[in-house]
Formats: C-alpha cells, structure tokens, sequence
C-alpha cells in the first residue's frame, strides 16, 4: 500500500483505532467478534488487495464489530412481509406523521421547492419518503453500521452477497467522508441517515445541496433533500407523470394481472380486455400494475404506473410506495 493510503486510512480511523490493534487479542478473548469469524480473514485480505487498506486496522475494526440477533430477528420479519395493507398503512399515515410532515415542509421550503426545479421530483414526494423513512430526521437508526453490515455479511446467507458488497461500500464511504467506522449508526440494514441510503446509494447518489463541499446526508437534511431527489431522477422520475390511482375490475380474468414481480408487464389497454379499469382515466398506452390490497374496508385496487415503479427502487415493496404515494398526497392537503 502507498505511504499516501496508509496516512489517509490512519488519518480516518485513528480514534477507532489508537491502542487497540495492540489490543485485539484482549478483545478476542472477552468477547465474541468478527475478527474470529472465518469468513472476515479473505473479506480483509481483498480490500487490502483491492482497495489499499492496512490489514491490521481492518482487523482492529474487526475486532469491535458484534454479531447481533435482534439483526437477524428483524430482517426475517420485515413489515413489508408480514403486514397486510391496513396495517402497514397504520404505521405510516398518521395524523402525527403528516404534521411533522408539512412541519417540515414549511422549515425547508425553500430547499424543497430547489429540489423540485433542478430534479424534476415533487416536494411532497421527497418530504414522504424522509418521513417513511425516519419520521422526518427522528428516528434515523440506534445500530452501529459496522455490527449491521457484519452480521449480515457473515451470518445471514440469503443475502450474504449483497451484504458484503455494502460492507465494501461502507468502508470505501468512511475513508472518503472521513467517517469514524465504528461511529456511524442505522437501521438493522446499514441504512443511515434522514433518507436511509446504503452505502452504495450514499456513494452513488447522495449531493452536497448546500454547497459546503460534503454531501453529509446524515446530519444535514439540506442535503438529504438534494439527495433523495437526485436518487429518484437517476431512477427515471418522469416529471408531471401521475403515480397510481384506484381501479375497478370486472369478471374474474383480472387475475391474469397479478402477479409478484414489480415491473410493469402490460399496458392498461391490454388490462381493459381482463375488465380492469382506471379510475382516473389514465393513458392506455401506459404500462400499468395491477395491485390488489386488503385496506381498512375491504379488497382495494389500484393500477401503479411508471413513477410508482420508481418509488420501489428506494424499496422494493408496493406496501412501501403505496404508503409514500398517500402520504405525500396527505401532505399537500
């Protein structure tokens, strides 16, 4: 490794690590960690290839990351899975939720409506998925990302590719924001912030909105506004385009439009052959998806379309865009 990445990776990491690469065989010894776990020693061995980190400060990193159940526990369990509509929609819409929502609005009104110009994405759909998100700024995550990503990394083999690749992220995050590794807090999944990006997505799409030359969408929702409206512009958000609406079906061959995937498979034009129909008139040569929900009152319908697509990208649940779609529709009232 060049002299320059080793002063810079020291310079980064020097108070998660002064006296402890001294110690690691100390804090082996006390507790469990994931510098014992067989499969942290190749995973340390490629980013020192790869990328130019110092192995003894990796594995001094190492040593303070915890395997944590309650990780595994939540990721087994997500809301997006285990609630019906009605009860996901309870978590989200809520009056207090909405007025914090237009509370927030109101403060950044102005970074907002910015936000709107250069991105082409609506204010009310921005401030909706930071309120989803982390109740606008509250709730922005009590795991450290080091346990979070490690545990899923290494323990959890559904996802384990995935969650190693965002572990490389984060540490090539955290010496390019000079970011204290062991520091940084978030969801059981990684995410941090008021907009909950990966790492990854941190990396790839977060802005520096205010001009400060950091893009820190951790503290700052400046940014985190810029940041989520630049997310959904490099997703395809088409400007002035409609999300979803409610829809009427006839007959039983509506079926034939339900299906798991999120992508759009038919236009609704071909969907009014199976006796399903837009409530809102939409464009019939627009591509659609048929959602069927179990709401508050009984099986609702709706037809989601390009933009409501898009809004999976941040997460890939229709329960999820659902609840972003109506509470920024709540926050516009």
């Amino acid at each position: 490794m060049s002299k320059y990445l080793t002063r810079l990776v020291q310079a980064v990491w020097k108070p998660a690590v002064i006296g402890l690469a001294a110690s690691v065989g100390a804090a082996s010894i006390a507790h469990a960690n994931y510098l014992e776990h067989q499969a942290v020693k190749p995973f340390v061995a490629e980013m020192v290839e790869k990328h130019g980190f110092d192995q003894q400060e990796l594995e001094a990193l190492f040593a303070q990351a915890d395997k944590k159940q309650s990780i595994l526990d939540a990721i087994a369990r997500p809301a997006e899975k285990r609630l019906e509509w009605k009860g996901y929609r309870k978590i989200f819409i809520t009056e207090d939720r909405i007025k914090r929502g237009k509370a927030f609005m109101v403060k950044h009104a102005d970074t907002l409506a910015r936000a709107e110009k250069e991105y082409g994405v609506p204010q009310s759909i921005i401030a909706a998925i930071i309120g989803v998100e982390t109740r606008y700024g509250q709730n922005r995550g009590s795991y450290r990302v080091i346990d979070a990503l490690s545990t899923l990394a290494f323990d959890y083999p559904p996802r384990s590719k995935f969650f190693k690749s965002e572990l490389e992220q984060m540490l090539l995050l955290s010496r390019e924001q000079k970011f204290n590794p062991v520091e940084l807090k978030g969801s059981y999944a990684g995410a941090m912030g008021y907009g909950q990006f990966i790492p990854s997505s941190y990396r790839n799409f977060a802005v520096d909105f205010d001009g400060d030359g950091v893009a820190d969408i951790l503290n700052n929702p400046v940014d985190a506004i810029g940041s989520v409206a630049n997310y959904f512009k490099k997703h395809k958000w088409m400007q002035g385009q409609p999300v979803t609406g409610l829809a009427t079906v006839t007959g039983n061959d509506y079926e034939k439009a339900l299906y798991k995937s999120l992508k759009l498979k038919y236009t609704l034009e071909e969907m009014a052959q199976w006796g399903i129909r837009s409530d809102d008139g939409f464009d019939p040569k627009a591509k659609g998806k048929l959602l069927q929900l179990e709401g508050k009152n009984g099986t609702e319908f709706w037809i989601g379309l390009h933009n409501f697509y898009v809004i999976t990208r941040y997460n890939h649940s229709h329960l999820y865009a659902m609840a972003v779609y109506q509470l920024s529709e709540a926050l516009k009232k």
